[in-house]
């Protein structure tokens, strides 16, 4: 995955793993009530802060908040771009 972004200071381009379709059970699950993922693959970081270097790096999968990021639409593919402090987890 190669991005044309370079995200500034402490910021990191997240893109979010697909919505679940089915539940554990085998459910379907409608579209309408589909939630939004909480965790994704690091695409791209900055240098981080003055005294603060950043901890993760491209091909990271993260956790983060439910509203964290803002969405932005590169190239036909969805993202989000949102702090390093933003991201809960590591995995």
């Amino acid at each position: 995955m190669s991005v044309n972004v370079k995200p500034i200071a402490d910021r990191v381009l997240v893109e979010p793993a697909a919505a679940e379709t089915t539940t554990a059970s085998g459910i379907i699950i409608p579209e309408t009530a589909k939630e939004k993922p909480q965790r994704g693959t690091v695409v791209a970081v900055g240098n981080g802060k003055k005294d603060e270097p950043m901890t993760v790096a491209v091909g990271d999968t993260v956790l983060y908040g439910k509203y964290s990021g803002t969405e932005i639409a590169l190239d036909g593919k969805d993202y989000l771009i949102m702090r390093e402090s933003d991201i809960l987890a590591i995995i």
